[in-house]
């Protein structure tokens, strides 16, 4: 190996660990944020524009609702009346029990014409809504950030079941992943290098924006990710 090939490699190491640390400080800021938060979900669900399509905002695992405050804060700016589902809480219940939750919301609110934007694990529960009957023609897009649609081999390795639960064998991922049919009304956006997900997140069939950044978290705030919404929610197919 030479010297110029190891010093490539050292770097791409510490870029790697230098995005993880960020991702973790950027986790922790918007996790303190959003418990001293008093905003009103309530308030986010009048939109501005009256013909503007609803969206259905879903966390993921161990994300209150208050975690997603600045996609949130974003696309309600756009004039979009946007709603969160309270009942989900942390997110910890199975990806069919976490769906069923949100089934019922859309059809407690009889809304139509869904846009979901999921993060990690909420994009799991919101390809579960589009494949389930009493939910699927409700929700005609969705824009999944970070989420792990092919599971990560590191989940064998969690303490909790919830986070194993994530494993490529999990049955009710891989019966996700093999239903194909709704793939294509999909944008799943994923960095470079995800610490948790070291797969990757690209979805068969789907559209896939992979960004040149690092992170699990942190994406969320990214300029390019709210702009893929703003393309999305405007009826565009982004590049």
């Amino acid at each position: 190996m030479t010297r110029r090939l190891r010093r490539h490699r050292l770097l791409r190491v510490l870029r790697r660990a230098l995005g993880w640390l960020e991702d973790y400080i950027y986790l922790g800021r918007h996790h303190v944020r959003g418990f001293l938060a008093r905003a009103d979900p309530a308030q986010y669900r009048e939109g501005a524009e009256q013909q503007a399509s609803p969206v259905v905002v879903i966390p993921g695992i161990y994300e209150s609702w208050t975690f997603m405050l600045p996609l949130i804060e974003h696309v309600y700016g756009r004039g979009h009346p946007v709603h969160v589902v309270e009942p989900l809480g942390y997110n910890v219940g199975s990806v069919a029990r976490m769906a069923g939750i949100v089934g019922d919301y859309l059809r407690q609110h009889d809304l139509e014409n869904v846009t979901i934007i999921a993060h990690s694990k909420g994009g799991l529960i919101g390809k579960f809504v589009m494949t389930t009957a009493e939910s699927a023609g409700r929700v005609p897009r969705m824009v999944a950030i970070g989420t792990p649609f092919s599971g990560s081999r590191y989940a064998a390795f969690a303490v909790t079941p919830m986070v194993r639960a994530f494993s490529p064998k999990n049955r009710v991922l891989r019966q996700l992943l093999v239903n194909l049919e709704v793939n294509h009304r999909i944008v799943s956006i994923y960095s470079a290098f995800d610490p948790h997900i070291p797969g990757g997140c690209r979805l068969e069939g789907g559209v896939n924006v992979r960004l040149e950044s690092t992170g699990h978290f942190k994406i969320l705030a990214e300029k390019r990710v709210h702009d893929i919404i703003d393309q999305v929610l405007s009826g565009a197919t982004p590049a």
